[in-house]
């Protein structure tokens, strides 16, 4: 009870800041900062999802429920972060996110589609349910990965 009640006032204070993220960056240096934080938590919670998924570790439905809340609402947050003047410094984000905005917006859309069908699979508590979701969503990631971030 206690780490749902954690993970709803998590939810409801990352909702606040993603909706006023991009009014908060005062340079594109503090936007990249905060965009690189939310896309390696986010490169976390999901990762240990993954590896429940491929037999890594353990599966515990209870762990892959917690950071399934948390890889939900982090991935809301860095696309505030891809603001005008972000596309210079210390990045690896490709300019066809700008120049192909159109096609970045598609490609965060899918991810929020299969982040929604990820939380229905671990609510399952089946690791089958878990593999299958935890598959969709790598894949959305590799995509986005492979079109708009350098190596």
């Amino acid at each position: 009870m206690k780490n749902s009640r954690i993970v709803r006032v998590l939810a409801l204070m990352t909702l606040m800041v993603a909706v006023s993220a991009q009014a908060q960056f005062a340079k594109p240096e503090a936007a990249i900062k905060y965009r690189q934080a939310s896309l390696t938590l986010m490169g976390t919670h999901f990762g240990r999802l993954a590896e429940m998924a491929q037999g890594k570790v353990p599966f515990d439905a209870k762990v892959a429920q917690d950071n399934e809340a948390v890889f939900a609402v982090v991935s809301k947050l860095p696309w505030a972060a891809f603001g005008e003047g972000t596309d210079k410094g210390e990045t690896k984000a490709k300019a066809e996110i700008w120049s192909e905005n159109a096609k970045f917006k598609e490609a965060q859309d899918k991810l929020m589609a299969e982040t929604v069908k990820l939380s229905a699979a671990v609510k399952t508590g089946k690791v089958e349910d878990l593999k299958v979701a935890v598959g969709a969503v790598g894949g959305t990631c590799k995509n986005c990965h492979d079109q708009f971030r350098a190596k």
